[in-house]
């Protein structure tokens, strides 16, 4: 019997795992995957996740794995009104001077949090598949499943998280309450390129055009591309073609890089990219990560957001199996804690995710933004996740930098 089984050992899931596992909980973490192994994802981690990381001890392996810190963003821009500018910056240091994007490959990352995990005390099963979650009435009480011998075994916990993704099989089983949804806005398609020059986090933004492009491990550049969710097809069914084309509108200097280089990886993506909240716990149960919510990924949030919900949801399970409160009224706070911190960026994200062109109101903000290092490094603080959304959005402080800008924004 175990206190907790996590099913699902990537982002949300081994980390829920070793947190759980160092607070000496007993704790079983299940994946279908063996590690190293891939998965799509954008795989960039902010300054939030990547200060998370350090706090747990586990920055140092992503250094070691080649993976280079980022500590400079670039916003390039072009609007109608106020012609093309880029912004430069990068958020203020948190947690005593750090300050530090990195974008491991998930075939490093994954392999490092299911150690970490493992290390903390908690039992892996790697190629571990899942069929049915076990339960007594309406309580969820373990799982069953075929091991990497083809057994099929059952085991038992006090909580099963579901930590696998958005069609999770736990959330299906308990019909997990769907809400706030909104409709996929974009598709998109990353690779990874060789002997293309790259040390920023580079951002290019037209109407229903966005791509992204950092560096990676094996000192390669990774590209993400996306479009309109209702092109999807039309992408997809010139993959090679539509990508480049794409860098040679929008962005030239990157389109020259790449043609200096060379593809170092098969094309990677998808076009079904949903909007939803999940009511995150019930009797027995709990969930995290993409399991719990899944949004856009048009600013590259799902890796931080991953591993803040499971410092939030391992707390309040600890919380729970220690009787300090009951669980229900722990994981009601998880879900509290969840919705309050993501939220007002959610909003943001769906929003921006049609990617139609910026309102008339944001596109004045951000040409206000030129010439003030400060504010833009607060702006990308809240993409970063260091700023509090509703901070920087303020009617107070959007006013201030409007009011500053006047003089410098001029109507073409």
């Amino acid at each position: 019997m175990y206190d907790v089984i996590v099913v699902g050992a990537r982002c949300a899931g081994s980390p829920t795992a070793m947190l759980l596992a160092r607070k000496g909980h007993r704790v079983l973490v299940v994946d279908k995957a063996s590690f190293p192994s891939e998965t799509v994802s954008t795989h960039m981690i902010s300054v939030a996740g990547s200060a998370q990381l350090k706090r747990w001890g586990l920055l140092e392996q992503i250094e070691a794995s080649g993976c280079p810190p980022v500590t400079n963003i670039q916003l390039d821009l072009n609007f109608e009104d106020y012609g093309a500018f880029t912004l430069n910056g990068f958020p203020p240091p948190v947690d005593d001077g750090f300050a530090a994007i990195y974008a491991p490959k998930r075939t490093v990352l994954d392999k490092i949090l299911i150690d970490a995990a493992a290390a903390a005390g908690a039992e892996v099963r790697e190629r571990f598949t899942v069929h049915e979650i076990l339960r007594d009435g309406d309580r969820v009480i373990g799982i069953r499943g075929r091991n990497q011998y083809g057994e099929m075994v059952a085991d038992y916990a006090q909580l099963v998280v579901g930590a696998d993704g958005m069609r999770s099989l736990v959330a299906k089983t308990v019909e997990a309450p769907v809400y706030n949804t909104a409709p996929s806005g974009t598709c998109g398609y990353y690779t990874y390129w060789n002997n293309v020059p790259i040390t920023d986090l580079e951002f290019y933004t037209r109407p229903n055009r966005t791509i992204v492009a950092f560096p990676t491990n094996d000192q390669q550049a990774a590209i993400f591309v996306e479009w309109t969710h209702g092109e999807f097809h039309t992408f997809r069914a010139n993959l090679e073609q539509n990508f480049v084309q794409t860098l040679d509108e929008i962005a030239p200097d990157l389109a020259a890089r790449v043609r200096g280089g060379t593809r170092a990886h098969r094309y990677m993506g998808s076009g079904d990219l949903p909007n939803f909240f999940r009511k995150p716990y019930g009797q027995g149960w709990a969930l995290v990560g993409d399991a719990g919510f899944h949004k856009d990924p048009i600013t590259a949030q799902g890796i931080t957001d991953a591993f803040r919900d499971a410092e939030f949801l391992a707390a309040a399970i600890d919380q729970g199996l220690a009787g300090i409160q009951s669980m229900e009224a722990a994981l009601a706070g998880y879900e509290q804690r969840r919705n309050e911190t993501i939220m007002p960026l959610y909003e943001f994200i769906c929003d921006r995710a049609t990617l139609a062109p910026f309102p008339s109101e944001f596109q004045q903000v951000l040409a206000a933004l030129r010439g003030h290092q400060a504010d833009i490094d607060q702006f990308f603080g809240v993409i970063q996740n260091t700023i509090p959304f509703r901070e920087f959005f303020s009617p107070h402080n959007l006013m201030r930098i409007l009011n500053q800008g006047t003089l410098e924004v001029t109507v073409h």
